[in-house]
């Protein structure tokens, strides 16, 4: 996040600061081609290219912060990505990457640490991959851009409480198939020999 600087950066850029328009794309290029690769992951260099150039095109027209403007920019690129598929939409649909969801998911600390947190594996990651496309997406937008979810109910078009369903749903379905049983036990102050009894563990 830019912070502070953000409104002097955002009149730099409008006013054809390169400088200004480079600390802008530095900071926000990096979540938005991971979240491209998400939803179309063979086409998500181009269609940031294309997001950017609206962007550039639309900024006299922004009005808003700095988490106005992060919005806005995804809103702009799953619009880019929903013509993209319209364009393509004879083409095979491509499964999400397990790769690309644990670069996602680790992007950004949000509320689904914990389940998030007990997910190490290939094989646990390909079953974040299994969630319906509008959970997997929401996740992506959460975890990613770092969107509340009132910004990710703009940008996907559907109600908060809809979205809020859409991540609890996800998130319920990965603590479940991931289960307690998955779930490393503390190790410090206890030890658990072979005969299945406790003791204490001294240094």
């Amino acid at each position: 996040m830019i912070g502070p600087r953000f409104a002097e950066m955002l009149d730099g850029a409008r006013a054809g600061n390169d400088a200004a328009f480079a600390a802008l794309w530095r900071d926000l290029n990096p979540p938005l081609i991971r979240y491209l690769r998400v939803i179309a992951p063979r086409d998500a260099d181009d269609l940031a290219s294309e997001t950017w150039t609206s962007v550039t095109l639309g900024l006299d027209r922004f009005t808003g912060d700095e988490g106005a403007f992060r919005a806005w920019l995804f809103v702009t690129a799953r619009r880019r990505a929903v013509d993209h598929f319209r364009r393509e939409r004879r083409r095979p649909a491509t499964p999400v990457d397990p790769d690309t969801l644990r670069d996602a998911l680790v992007a950004a600390r949000t509320p689904s640490d914990d389940v998030l947190d007990a997910l190490g594996t290939e094989a646990a990651l390909a079953i974040v991959a299994t969630l319906p496309p509008d959970q997997a997406e929401v996740v992506a937008l959460r975890t990613i851009a770092g969107l509340d979810v009132q910004q990710v109910a703009r940008v996907i078009g559907k109600r908060p409480g809809t979205v809020r369903v859409l991540a609890h749903r996800g998130l319920k379905s990965l603590a479940r198939t991931i289960g307690p049983a998955t779930r490393p036990e503390p190790t410090h102050g206890t030890s658990k020999p072979a005969d299945g009894t406790s003791k204490e563990v001294t240094s």
